[in-house]
């Protein structure tokens, strides 16, 4: 079985969404060509200060490579301080 994630970014304000938008694009693009991806969603909620994440890998090991890769990159510096809701499942 695969690794899922599932759940929320919630911004606190519109200068953080415009944020979330503006590295969004770059950041979906990286992470479904990275090794292990199944699926990479991100999308709008009727909230616009809020957005849903579900993800899969298919191991442990492509999890934590995407989480590594994902914590050093502009994605990371740009939405630093912006709320995540998540549950992963299929993590030891």
């Amino acid at each position: 079985m695969g690794v899922t994630l599932d759940g929320f970014l919630r911004c606190a304000s519109e200068d953080d969404a415009a944020r979330v938008r503006a590295a969004l694009p770059q950041h979906v693009h990286l992470t479904r060509a990275e090794p292990g991806c199944i699926r990479f969603d991100v999308a709008p909620t009727d909230d616009p200060l809020v957005w849903t994440v579900s993800e899969e890998f298919t191991d442990p090991a492509a999890f934590d490579a995407h989480q590594t890769r994902a914590g050093a990159s502009d994605w990371a510096r740009a939405t630093a301080g912006i709320a995540r809701d998540y549950t992963i499942k299929g993590m030891p």
